[in-house]
C-alpha cells in the first residue's frame, strides 16, 4: 500500500490522478503497491434509505433505487462544477462516497435538500452523514484505493480495508445526528438522471439475475479472500463481459407518463407536467435514434458503462446465469464462509433494474443496476442476519 503525497491544496485530485490499472481484478487484488492510501483530510459520506427493506416489501423498490441513483447524481454534479472526480460506490438502497473537504459543505446541502424531497413525496426517509477519514485512521482502520479499467473509456474503485464499514456504523447509529440550515435559494441538481428503461431479462439461454454480497471474516486477510471469491466467480460464470445481466438486445424503453412522473418528482421535488410531457415525447422519439447507428453504439457503451461489480471493502456484484451456475457459486461460497473466511448473502431475481447517470450520449454515463424485486437489499438482509445469528 502507497501514500500518495499531496499537500492540502493540490490533493483535491487525489482520485483524478490514480493510475488506472488494465489487469484482472483478481491480479489486482495480489499487487498491495497499486493501492493508495486516501488523504486523511478527505471524508467518507453515506446516504442509506432506512427500513429499505419494508419500502422493497410494499412495492418501492425502482423508487428506492432512483432516491439512491439521486444522491450519486447530486454529488457528482457538484464535483463535475469543480472539475473534481471522486470515488462513488452504489448499493441499491443508498450510496457511499469519498470526498475532498473544499466540497463537503455544498454536497451536503444538495444532500439534505434530496433527503427532504424524498421524505415530502414518499414518506421515506434518507439518512445522510459523513465521516473524517482522519477519524477513521483514528481508530484503527485502513482505507486504500485503486482505479480498474473495466471497460474503454471507464473505470472503478477498488477499495479495500475496514474504512468505510466503520463509518457506515458511525452514521446508521442512532448517537449519529447532523443537520445542515437550508436556505429558500439553494437549489438541488439532478440533471442527468434518467430511469426510463423497463426491467431487464438476462440475456439469451441465461435464466436468472443474482445479487450477492460478501465480506472478509475478522482476522483474514481481506484481500487474499476477495481474490478467492472473485476467482470462483471467473471460473463459473466466466469473465465480467460474460456474465453480465445486460444486454442490448434485451433493453427496452418504458416510455409512461407514470415511469417519466416518479423521476420527474425525484429530480425535481415535484411533478412538472409541461416537463414531463416534454420527456416523454423524447423518450419515445428514442425507440427511433436507438436504431441507428449512433443510438445502437449508445446501447454497446451502456452494457460496458453498466455498473455491476462495486468493491467498497465489500464484493457486490449483480450476475447474470444458469440455476445450475449459481448452486456451483453458493456451494464455493458455503466452504468458505465454514472456513470462516467470509460472511455473503445472496438473492435471486428473474430480472433486473437500472436506472442512469447521462451527461452526454458520448462516453459520459453510467447505469446503475440491481436485481430487481430487491436485489442488493435482499443479499444485504441475508448477510445481516447470518451475522447476528454468530
Amino acid at each position: 500500500m502507497l501514500i500518495l503525497s499531496m499537500d492540502s491544496g493540490t490533493n483535491n485530485f487525489f482520485y483524478s490522478r490514480l493510475p488506472v490499472n488494465q489487469i484482472s481484478l483478481s491480479d489486482l487484488l495480489t499487487e498491495g503497491h497499486l493501492f493508495f492510501t486516501v488523504p486523511p483530510n478527505w471524508h467518507v459520506l453515506i446516504t442509506d434509505v432506512k427500513k429499505s427493506t419494508d419500502a422493497v416489501n410494499n412495492g418501492l423498490h425502482e423508487t428506492v433505487n432512483l432516491v439512491a441513483t439521486g444522491s450519486i447524481v447530486a454529488v457528482l454534479n457538484i464535483a463535475l462544477q469543480e472539475d473534481i472526480t471522486v470515488p462513488y460506490f452504489f448499493g441499491g438502497d443508498g450510496a457511499t462516497f469519498i470526498i475532498p473537504p473544499t466540497i463537503l459543505n455544498k454536497v451536503m446541502i444538495a444532500l439534505c435538500i434530496h433527503q427532504k424531497n424524498t421524505a415530502d413525496n414518499y414518506n421515506i426517509l434518507l439518512r445522510v452523514g459523513h465521516v473524517s477519514v482522519e477519524s477513521i485512521y483514528a481508530n484503527g482502520h485502513q482505507l486504500s484505493i485503486s482505479k480498474l479499467k473495466s471497460a474503454d473509456h471507464f473505470s472503478i474503485p477498488i477499495v479495500l480495508g475496514g474504512g468505510l464499514s466503520f463509518a457506515e456504523k458511525i452514521i446508521k447509529g442512532e448517537d449519529y445526528e447532523i443537520q445542515i440550515p437550508l436556505l429558500k435559494d439553494e437549489t438541488l441538481d439532478l440533471s442527468g438522471m434518467q430511469c426510463r428503461w423497463n426491467k431487464v431479462k438476462p440475456p439469451q439461454n441465461l435464466d436468472e439475475v443474482v445479487s450477492l454480497v460478501v465480506i472478509g471474516c475478522e482476522g483474514t486477510k481481506q484481500a487474499e479472500v476477495f481474490k478467492k471469491v472473485i476467482d470462483k466467480i471467473d471460473k463459473i460464470y466466466g469473465q465480467p463481459q460474460t456474465r453480465t445481466p445486460i444486454s442490448t438486445t434485451r433493453l427496452k424503453l418504458k416510455a409512461t407518463i407514470k415511469k417519466i412522473s416518479e423521476e420527474m418528482k425525484v429530480k425535481m421535488g415535484g411533478r412538472r407536467p409541461l416537463l414531463i410531457l416534454k420527456t416523454w415525447i423524447t423518450t419515445l422519439l428514442g425507440t427511433l435514434y436507438f436504431k441507428t447507428k449512433s443510438g445502437k453504439d449508445y446501447l454497446v457503451q451502456l452494457v460496458d458503462f453498466s455498473d455491476t461489480l462495486v468493491i467498497d471493502g465489500k464484493i457486490n456484484t449483480v450476475i447474470s446465469g444458469t440455476t445450475r451456475q449459481r448452486e456451483l457459486l453458493e456451494t464455493a461460497l458455503n466452504e468458505l464462509e465454514q472456513n470462516k473466511e467470509i460472511h455473503y448473502g445472496l438473492f435471486v431475481s428473474k430480472e433486473s433494474v437500472m436506472s442512469c447517470y447521462v451527461r452526454s450520449m458520448d462516453n459520459n454515463h453510467v447505469h446503475f443496476v440491481d436485481g430487481s424485486d430487491g436485489g442488493y437489499t435482499k443479499a444485504a438482509g441475508v448477510l445481516k442476519e447470518k451475522l447476528a445469528a454468530n
